[in-house]
């Protein structure tokens, strides 16, 4: 149904992004196309995959990268995530796409999920090439997700770790790093429940991946607040898919910003936690979304 190649792209500053492209089988000229990437410290190994399969057996080319530092990509220090340049990273991904010859330029839609269902906001908002945007249980408010997911006893400590990482680097030190996702309270990390330990560590990803991330990516992670712009997202149209048991980007978070939202919008809300879209909630969160770039893209 489609063929899954090899590609690679360099950002503005020279560091080369490799990606799957997805290329739909009998393609007749160029085809409405997606961009696709992956959210917190994740790789394209990591479930998504299986959405880029289903978008391009429907007939859309397809562009799935990793994140600079994560991966296949290029990029120093590892797993160190910067939100603003991986939107960057992002731009330069659909200027490849667009650049593409199976691909009409007028029609480029663009999927994010998790932290990078927050940065599909921002673009959408602010890249008018940008058609058409698909955001899964995005990040709406770095701040409100931190104040709840971080005991108030416990951020005086987080806050002297930021504050003397701050001070080694000035030093020269390595960076201070934290586990992604640890179910021992003694082992810092950024996930602790076992519906995170199991997607982060399942099997098929850790040939590419380490658990472990820069703290400093935290604090990022904590500054950042792409809910702002989901007002600023139309007329360019939106689906946002939210899962109704969400305690990871908090679905009460996303349905809010889907209220300031402008339309056209559309809104799908699927049972159960973060990762159910992934996993038992595949097939309804993809079609949701396939449904959407057939009716603005193609």
């Amino acid at each position: 149904m489609f063929e899954r190649r090899d590609v690679e792209f360099s950002a503005d500053d020279g560091v080369v992004l490799r990606a799957w492209l997805f290329v739909p089988a009998h393609s007749h000229g160029p085809a409405p196309a997606i961009s696709m990437a992956h959210g917190y410290a994740g790789t394209r190994m990591h479930g998504i995959e299986r959405f880029a399969q289903w978008f391009a057996e429907h007939g859309f080319v397809v562009l799935l990268h990793d994140h600079r530092g994560f991966g296949a990509s290029d990029g120093v220090p590892r797993h160190d995530i910067d939100p603003w340049r991986q939107i960057a990273d992002w731009r330069t991904a659909i200027t490849y796409l667009e650049s593409l010859g199976e691909v009409d330029p007028a029609r480029i839609g663009i999927w994010g999920t998790s932290y990078a269902g927050g940065h599909v906001l921002v673009l959408g908002a602010t890249d008018r090439r940008v058609k058409c945007v698909v955001s899964q249980v995005p990040t709406i408010s770095g701040f409100e997700q931190g104040r709840r997911r971080i005991a108030p006893e416990l951020v005086a400590q987080m806050e002297n770790r930021f504050a003397d990482d701050e001070r080694a680097q000035l030093s020269g030190a390595p960076l201070l790093r934290q586990a992604i996702v640890s179910l021992d309270p003694d082992v810092s990390a950024a996930y602790r429940t076992q519906e995170a330990a199991d997607f982060y560590l399942q099997p098929a990803a850790q040939s590419v991946w380490e658990n472990n991330v820069t703290l400093r990516s935290t604090r990022a992670a904590r500054m950042y607040e792409p809910g702002i712009w989901v007002g600023r997202v139309s007329p360019t149209p939106l689906l946002m898919v939210v899962a109704l048991n969400d305690t990871i980007t908090m679905t009460d978070l996303a349905l809010e910003a889907y209220e300031r939202a402008l339309h056209p919008k559309r809104l799908e809300t699927i049972p159960g936690g973060h990762f159910d879209p992934y996993l038992t909630q595949f097939e309804r969160a993809a079609t949701a979304a396939l449904d959407w770039f057939k009716a603005h893209l193609a």
